[in-house]
């Protein structure tokens, strides 16, 4: 089988982006993985796979595969490149775009060939539907990490988040906390391990260890999570500019009842044909 694609990245979170509407596409978790190894594949953080939509409101479906095969909900990089990709594939000539996701719709405003602004809808606080294991909803929640004990929030962006408030994220252990948390017993579905620096009320630093991948460049729904984090405990604006170490994005959030807006960048890298 041979399979077009292009790949993309967001802010350095990259994508192997497949076309599964004017082409065949049979992608199992076998298949995402070796099209992700960056030794013997093409290699990305994830595979997204545009198919025809599941709901007659929507124009597409996509499906996300991480690097190691397990397919997840939701990933705010990934919808920006896919509003391009879809364009670019002439796949549609529309600019406010309509998809299906495993965590949910979204919608996507494309602003020039180069930025588009994401619908990440409402945040979920309900600790069964994140999922994460406590008796009530509360704005933070202990985490025990070896000896230590860590005040975290816990948020659903259509995939589960953590987000710890540190000091200085640029020295902080990520490499070390990061797969603890991401596979902590209180999170049954493991976690995107946020980790913020809030620099002012409309300016933070984060770095995200994303379950399946490792650390990345950048992570959308994470920066939705952690400017969320920061907003319920009143310590950010409504909008807020989130620095990766890939780049920033813009999120902008009125509150409870309100979605959460994200803009930022996409940048196509090659296009190719993969053999499977």
């Amino acid at each position: 089988m041979h399979l077009r694609f292009t790949k993309m990245h967001g802010l350095g979170n990259d994508f192997v982006m497949i076309d599964g509407v004017s082409q065949k596409v049979s992608i199992t978790h076998a298949k995402a993985k070796k099209i992700a190894d960056r030794n013997e594949g093409i290699g990305c953080d994830q595979v997204l796979v545009v198919e025809p939509p599941t709901s007659p409101d929507s124009d597409f479906r996509y499906r996300i595969y991480n690097s190691d095969g397990s397919e997840v909900e939701n990933c705010g990089n990934g919808a920006r490149c896919f509003a391009i990709f879809v364009r670019q594939r002439n796949l549609t000539t529309k600019t406010t775009i309509r998809v299906d996701t495993a965590g949910g719709p979204l919608t996507l405003k494309v602003i020039d060939n180069k930025h588009v602004t994401v619908n990440m809808g409402e945040p979920e606080f309900t600790p069964s539907l994140i999922p994460f294991n406590a008796s009530e909803e509360s704005l933070t929640y202990p985490i025990q990490i070896a000896d230590n004990t860590t005040e975290i929030s816990a948020i659903s962006m259509g995939n589960p988040h953590s987000v710890a408030i540190v000091d200085n994220v640029d020295t902080y252990p990520v490499e070390r906390i990061g797969p603890i948390i991401e596979s902590h017993p209180l999170f049954p579905k493991r976690v995107n391990a946020g980790f913020m620096e809030i620099i002012s009320p409309t300016e933070v630093k984060l770095r995200v260890f994303e379950r399946g991948v490792g650390e990345t460049r950048a992570c959308g729904t994470g920066a939705c999570a952690a400017m969320v984090a920061g907003r319920m405990r009143n310590l950010l604006d409504k909008t807020v500019k989130i620095h990766l170490p890939g780049g920033h994005l813009s999120i902008s959030w009125e509150g409870k009842g309100h979605p959460v807006m994200m803009t930022g960048p996409t940048t196509t890298v090659f296009h190719g044909q993969i053999r499977l």
